[in-house]
């Protein structure tokens, strides 16, 4: 049987005998035991025809079109901003063994200064990310580096040890947003208490600010006349400058 190729051959493969699986119902247990870089599985669906189950291992191709997202990473540090980019594969489309997967990892700055590094890291972990199998332990790697020179804080009041550590921040966001990670809830009792304390510091801070945007002079005493924050010490006197009240007279 004649077999038009309509595509340029990159590369080949043999295949031998006894590298050929057949088809045979799923084993759920077996299923969970297995790594996720296991070799394609053949299980038969609910109408009893063969299906592929495809899962990411290193010799899968790229396909034509993948789904990316783009983060920016702007630090007080650097003039610059990193846009950092991760393409996502999406395996056994339209089945009930859908599932989205990084892929690869683009990282770009008009920074010259990190080209080095920026370009061995992406490399890597667009290596790690094709392997598959679990590499959710990026995160914690990148994230445990701390620059010798000192981090810097976020917008919000978040410490950040090293462009590094934020990067793997990065990579855990995407991560979650596509359902590899969990993301970290409270509980209903922390989160009640969070909330309660969260109140009670917002009361704390309106009382303050109604002596701090007074147009008295900061230190002023509160009245005991006009009950208004605006008694001050003038000519060796107690005066107060809302309503004129003085302890001279």
């Amino acid at each position: 049987m004649t077999i038009k190729i309509d595509r340029k051959i990159v590369k080949y493969a043999v295949q031998k005998p006894e590298d050929k699986v057949e088809a045979k119902p799923i084993d759920k247990m077996a299923q969970a035991r297995l790594p996720a870089q296991v070799a394609d599985e053949f299980v038969r669906d609910k109408n009893g025809h063969t299906a592929k189950v495809i899962r990411m291992h290193e010799k899968l191709e790229r396909p034509e079109m993948l789904i990316g997202s783009t983060y920016k990473i702007k630090t007080p540090i650097s003039d610059h901003a990193m846009y950092v980019t991760i393409n996502d594969i999406v395996l056994n489309e339209g089945t009930e063994y859908e599932q989205r997967r990084p892929f690869e990892v683009f990282i770009n700055s008009k920074n010259l200064d990190h080209f080095q590094w920026i370009v061995a890291l992406t490399r890597i972990i667009s290596a790690v990310f094709r392997k598959g199998g679990d590499v959710t332990f990026l995160v914690d790697e990148l994230k445990a580096v701390f620059d010798p020179r000192g981090g810097y804080w976020q917008p919000g009041g978040k410490f950040m040890p090293s462009i590094i550590a934020e990067l793997g921040h990065v990579i855990e966001k995407h991560l979650q947003s596509i359902g590899l990670i969990r993301k970290t809830q409270l509980d209903v009792h922390q989160q009640k208490l969070v909330d309660e304390k969260r109140a009670e510091f917002e009361a704390r801070a309106k009382q303050s600010d109604a002596f701090a945007k007074s147009h008295f002079p900061e230190g002023a005493q509160l009245c005991g006349r006009c009950s208004t924050a605006a008694v001050v010490m003038m000519d060796g006197c107690m005066t107060c400058l809302n309503c004129g009240d003085s302890k001279c007279g």
